[in-house]
């Protein structure tokens, strides 16, 4: 998927995290997004969901369509495609802040969902948010 659609417009995906009152999981899930710059396992979501960790791999793909890990991985890009698009850290600061340890991993998986690397994603996405100073803004001298 490309970074942004036609016309310059960015492309936004809302991350799918259902309400606590109304999904059987949202309450694990809500409790991941908080906490995706740590380390996190299958067997920590299952302890967290308290179930087995083979019990909350059906219960999760009927309620997500996907596994644990892919979802904690594609919720940790969409956050490192935040970060990218809002902060100036290096790329080796928001692998860290995802919890994808290293850039080598968050570029190898960056690139493989987003279809650019992180600091091409950075660059289209800051070049088209971030409006040059044009002739118009520069400071005028006062008179008086």
């Amino acid at each position: 998927m490309p970074p942004h659609r036609a016309g310059g417009q960015a492309q936004f995906v809302a991350a799918p995290v259902p309400a606590r009152d109304d999904h059987p999981l949202g309450a694990l899930l809500a409790w991941v997004i908080e906490r995706l710059g740590h380390p996190l396992t299958v067997e920590d979501l299952a302890r967290q969901a308290r179930m087995n960790s083979r019990h909350l791999g059906r219960h999760f793909r009927a309620a997500t369509g996907t596994t644990p890990l892919q979802w904690l991985l594609t919720q940790r890009i969409r956050r490192a495609q935040e970060l990218l698009e809002t902060i100036d850290d290096s790329v080796d600061a928001v692998a860290a802040a995802v919890g994808m340890g290293t850039a080598t991993t968050l570029r190898r998986h960056f690139n493989r969902t987003v279809g650019v690397p992180p600091d091409t994603y950075r660059r289209t996405f800051r070049s088209r948010s971030r409006p040059r100073p044009g002739p118009d803004d520069r400071p005028q001298p006062s008179r008086q």
